[in-house]
């Protein structure tokens, strides 16, 4: 007769199999009961709602969201195939939202289906579905594809949202409208539909959005229709413009609209920049004096249960895992190797920001060895393979506990040049401090190691100003967390630039 570790074995081989093609997201009837039951007793699946399951951990703790956001989007394409088969696609809005590269798992995600009964499916952690009755499916030339998600093209998009929707999501409507070089797509809906007043609102959209010659043609070739058309501009009279037109990627063009929207938040609440230092020798002596008490900050912010002696261990080199089996596989000693690996390397990046190197082309050069230097322990002991060391990632990737969902892995290669761009041309050093931090947080680029990274990246930058290194207490993860999470989600950074700001006043008070 099977053991129990034979039995649990069997089950997983059947999830294994599902789960080959990246599929989190299943129907019951895809796995048989025994096998079923038995997955969700021992933490590999959970319910979401009756006929349906999701992968999930064991190690997951009550009550932790992290399985649901990263399953969200699967399960709505998966679930709405299974009811409306092919005659279904999100609204206008969340189409919008989603080219805009807006990830933050929505608290209602509106479907639009023949099929629809106007109602509400309840879902896990405050999150639901309401299928909307429409008469008809537009037609198939305003319909994109994403990933399974049917959505409405970006010009459908635009045409079909409400006056309010600019006020509200002035970012997203921006990164879309400074991407048209060309009105034909939207004209022809606007023609077809005698979208008179909806001309007249996106050719002031588009005025704003830097696109005068786009909004030129819309207003003639509606009047030439023998539409009366009149220009009105929808956003609110305070509203942030500060994209140039392009034609680069949606998460380009949200990452610059971001940086420019946020970094008056920044200066009204960092102190001043000291400047640099007359003597960089005693700038570099105080980031080796408070290093234990750094390490043990960052690395316990994520997790690992590291103390001083183990931090002491580690600089003095007698943690030595090639010959000690249990250094070999302690996670937290090889975290803390790599912690002290990667800390000297940046220590070696804000010398050069000392010496009056622009901080951030420093950041660019440098901070692909910071993370090679951070995972060279692990890999060493074998615990991962040495692809982790290859640069960034090539997966999804998920915050734990956040609605907020990273960019996928293919926009990271736009987003990051785009973002050391940002950080390089910033004239204030608070400004790249801040902002930098938050956004290398929030496309999230490596696998594994990004907060670590960018706290160190943070420090780099704060250095160009003469800042004293900034050590972010496990003390204060919470707030800290929620104030990085409100930022990512709401696009507001103020309560994360005063958190930094009250953390950079401390150190300052510290530093002799």
């Amino acid at each position: 007769m099977p053991e129990p570790n034979e039995k649990l074995a069997a089950s997983l081989e059947v999830l294994r199999v599902l789960q080959e093609n990246g599929q989190r997201v299943f129907q019951t009837s895809q796995i048989a009961r025994l096998h079923r039951d038995r997955l969700v007793k021992h933490g590999f699946l959970q319910p979401v709602l009756k006929g349906w399951l999701m992968s999930s951990s064991p190690s997951a703790h009550p009550g932790d969201s992290t399985a649901w956001f990263a399953s969200f989007w699967e399960f709505c394409a998966a679930y709405c195939n299974e009811r409306f088969g092919a005659e279904w696609h999100l609204s206008p809005e969340q189409s919008l939202l989603l080219h805009a590269e807006n990830t933050v798992v929505p608290a209602q995600t509106t479907i639009y289906s023949r099929k629809g009964h106007n109602n509400s499916v309840t879902l896990p952690f405050h999150t639901a579905l309401y299928d909307l009755r429409q008469a008809q499916m537009p037609p198939p030339s305003q319909l994109t594809r994403r990933d399974a998600l049917r959505l409405f093209t970006p010009e459908a998009a635009l045409v079909r949202v409400t006056e309010t929707f600019f006020r509200k999501y002035p970012l997203e409507t921006q990164v879309l409208l400074a991407r048209i070089t060309d009105a034909s797509d939207l004209l022809r809906i606007l023609l077809d539909g005698g979208h008179s007043a909806i001309a007249g609102r996106l050719a002031g959209a588009l005025r704003r959005a830097g696109r005068a010659e786009q909004a030129d043609e819309i207003l003639s070739t509606m009047r030439r229709a023998d539409y009366d058309v009149r220009e009105f501009d929808p956003y609110a009279s305070g509203t942030v413009f500060a994209l140039k037109t392009t034609t680069e990627a949606p998460i380009v063009s949200r990452l610059q609209a971001l940086w420019a929207s946020t970094r008056d938040a920044v200066l009204e609440v960092f102190p001043s920049a000291p400047g640099l230092p007359a003597r960089a020798e005693g700038y570099l002596a105080h980031i080796d004096d408070i290093y234990k008490n750094d390490a043990y900050h960052s690395l316990s912010i994520e997790g690992f249960r590291v103390s001083p002696e183990l931090i002491e261990r580690v600089i003095s080199g007698q943690w030595d895992p090639k010959h000690n089996e249990a250094d070999r596989q302690n996670r937290d000693a090889l975290a803390a190797r790599g912690y002290w690996q990667a800390f000297l390397q940046v220590k070696a990046s804000v010398a050069k920001v000392l010496a009056g190197q622009n901080a951030g082309a420093v950041v660019r050069a440098d901070h692909r060895e910071w993370h090679r230097e951070l995972f060279e322990p692990c890999v060493a002991a074998g615990l991962i393979p040495a692809s982790a060391l290859a640069g960034y990632r090539n997966d999804a990737v998920y915050l734990r506990n956040s609605r907020y969902v990273p960019p996928r892995w293919e926009a990271v290669r736009d987003a990051m040049p785009a973002l050391l761009n940002l950080i390089e041309q910033e004239p204030e050093p608070a400004v790249r401090a801040v902002l930098g931090h938050w956004l290398f947080g929030y496309v999230h680029p490596y696998p594994d190691g990004n907060g670590r990274m960018a706290r160190f990246l943070m420090n780099v930058l704060l250095a160009s100003g003469g800042y004293p290194w900034t050590i972010i207490r496990v003390d204060d993860r919470t707030e800290f967390l929620s104030a990085l999470d409100h930022a990512s989600i709401e696009s507001d950074v103020r309560p994360f630039a005063s958190f930094i700001a009250g953390q950079v006043q401390g150190a300052l008070k510290k530093t002799p």
